[in-house]
């Protein structure tokens, strides 16, 4: 069966086109609430990365239209789509943004995006340029997002991951362009332009994964599907059935879909509540987390030293393996897919949090000797049971003859059957937040995040989120 079979377009508008906030269930809204203070808090801890920086004086440089603002920039605005961008990468930054789930053991993890950052995104900006205040229609927007952008990637075949395509950049496109479009009220053929305008703009590629352009495509995504919306609002047109058929994303990007998932549709459920969004407790690749918590459990288990560390040995499938592809980190963007580098850090600090993701520390002797000292083993005996959970083996050599095992824990912290705690997440907040805003900013920033649809004041929210560390700003910039 192919997409135009089954109508995927089509369906994408009804279920854009028809769905109210009150079709949204209580839990949705619990969990999209707890994604967007995990969103705000990445916001605020990828505002101060040098890549983030330099969006911001490219966007401050060309100017513009005076409609949305920049993280950290003050009062300063630009135009809606170039300010998505600046907000998409600073979203992505660290690669700490939730993760949607699958529960198909044929499905390969890396295929599944990060389908919080570029909705959201571009429900704020949107909501900024036309002084769109309702958090109730923002919410919307995001969540109708959320779930066209993790439908569809469930449905790819595995085949768009594994030929080098980043999803979240991809995919991404989709879900800001549904979000932009619903709070600009479109509809019918000029909604169809628009994810028309869409698939045509989605892109990204996994060689650029460990340097400052992989978090550019969760930026690029969040600021195309701003500008695909924003365009089919002008009257530019699109194939109005762009997912469908032979020369249709699904079709050019993936060589085809699962006929048996799509037949299932969208909203039933939403993914945002089965099978689910993992809230990451590491800024790493999501593949890396379990082994993270595994080696950090051998190391406060045997209350094992650094000095202790003769030799570690990792043993994975090809779904760890194959995209955490950097033997040794020389920097903190590798370290984000560098096993040696990740276990290292663990042992090193005992913790693994944005300040860890230092350059200075990543290519310090350290951590340069212990990457040295761990081999990295592709072991046909896990790739033979299968991806629908993400298995690895630790193995730790100590010098005084010791070998300490310890296998990862499947039912991976901070994923839907082991999530992170609302006071763990708002610790991720505070951390995140440290350094950028105030105590007092952070607490009001919490609430208004959980507040959004229920009253916030969104415009007090985004002055909070775009307000900080002017003066540093100011002094990098001049």
């Amino acid at each position: 069966m192919n997409a135009a079979e089954t109508g995927i377009t089509s369906a994408t508008l009804r279920f854009v086109e028809t769905t109210t906030y009150d079709d949204l269930p209580a839990e949705a809204l619990d969990i999209g609430r707890r994604c967007i203070v995990d969103a705000l808090g990445l916001y605020l801890a990828g505002s101060r990365e040098p890549s983030v920086r330099i969006l911001i004086e490219d966007a401050l440089d060309q100017g513009g239209r005076a409609d949305a603002p920049l993280p950290a920039a003050g009062k300063r605005r630009v135009p809606a789509p170039l300010a998505a961008r600046v907000w998409g990468t600073a979203g992505h930054a660290h690669d700490w943004d939730d993760t949607q789930v699958s529960h198909d053991p044929a499905h390969v993890y890396g295929l599944l995006t990060h389908p919080t950052v570029p909705p959201l995104t571009a429900a704020l900006m949107v909501a900024n340029m036309f002084g769109q205040r309702d958090g109730r229609e923002i919410m919307l927007a995001f969540q109708l997002g959320f779930e066209v952008e993790c439908k569809i990637s469930e449905w790819m075949l595995p085949i768009h991951y594994r030929r080098g395509h980043h999803s979240s950049g991809t995919v991404g496109t989709f879900g800001a362009c549904v979000a932009a479009a619903k709070l600009l009220g479109l509809t019918g053929p000029r909604l169809a332009h628009a994810l028309g305008i869409a698939a045509s703009l989605a892109a990204g590629i996994r060689v650029n994964f460990g340097t400052m352009t992989k978090p550019l495509h969760v930026g690029r995504a969040s600021e195309n599907g701003v500008t695909a919306a924003l365009l089919a609002a002008r009257g530019f047109d699109a194939d109005p059935t762009a997912l469908d058929g032979p020369w249709g994303f699904f079709s050019v990007m993936g060589e085809g879909f699962d006929p048996a998932k799509a037949a299932q549709g969208f909203g039933a459920p939403l993914t945002i509540v089965s099978p689910g969004v993992s809230i990451k407790p590491y800024p790493s690749g999501i593949l890396t987390h379990q082994s993270m918590d595994a080696m950090l459990k051998l190391v406060l288990d045997h209350d094992l030293k650094p000095d202790e560390v003769a030799r570690i040995r990792f043993f994975a499938g090809k779904n760890i393996i194959e995209p955490i592809r950097y033997p040794i980190a020389r920097n903190h963007l590798q370290a984000k897919f560098s096993m040696p580098a990740l276990l290292a850090m663990i042992v090193l600090r005992r913790r693994a949090s944005h300040h860890e993701f230092e350059d200075a520390f990543v290519a310090g002797p350290a951590m340069q000797d212990l990457q040295a000292r761990t081999d990295v083993v592709g072991d046909p005996e896990i790739d033979a049971l299968g991806y629908d959970l993400i298995r690895s083996r630790i193995e730790v050599e100590t010098k005084d003859g010791r070998t300490l095992v310890q296998w990862a824990d499947e039912r991976y912290r901070g994923g839907p059957l082991n999530p992170i705690s609302d006071a763990d997440l708002d610790g991720k907040f505070h951390m995140c937040a440290e350094g950028v805003l105030d105590e007092r900013a952070q607490k009001e920033v919490l609430a208004l995040a959980r507040s959004l649809d229920t009253g916030a004041d969104i415009a007090r929210l985004m002055n909070l989120l775009s307000a900080a560390e002017v003066d540093q700003l100011e002094a990098v910039a001049g």
